[in-house]
């Protein structure tokens, strides 16, 4: 049996050399806090987030297609998390609700579907 702790990270990827725009999106946008990498990782490409307890880790690749993975992240107040990406052009997805739950995604400059929740009592 495997002893699961917590969720330590979430990777998405973009394309390679596109860091900059990442780091704008990610950093000027959404606001998130980016972290140093290990120095045996930099040659890799990409950037690291800081996200309460977990990290948000940006690969790079060669080529990129739209997938269903996502990471998904509970949020204080979904309202405003949509105010806020709207304000700032960022496509949204409508999210099948779910009872306890309030949902939408956004997408990155790189077609990475984000989720976002906030918990409401039934």
């Amino acid at each position: 049996m495997i002893r699961f702790k917590r969720l330590d990270h979430v990777q998405v990827c973009i394309p390679k050399g596109k860091e900059n725009e990442a780091r704008h999106f990610y950093s000027n946008i959404i606001g998130l806090m980016e972290i140093p990498k290990p120095d045996a990782l930099i040659p890799n490409g990409g950037l690291w987030y800081q996200l309460a307890d977990i990290q948000l880790h940006i690969g790079t690749e060669n080529e990129t297609s739209k997938s269903k993975g996502h990471p998904a992240f509970e949020v204080s107040n979904l309202a405003d998390a949509r105010t806020h990406l709207e304000r700032h052009g960022v496509p949204l997805g409508e999210e099948i609700q779910i009872p306890g739950q309030r949902r939408l995604s956004f997408f990155d400059p790189f077609d990475n579907r984000i989720e976002l929740l906030e918990k409401v009592s039934s």
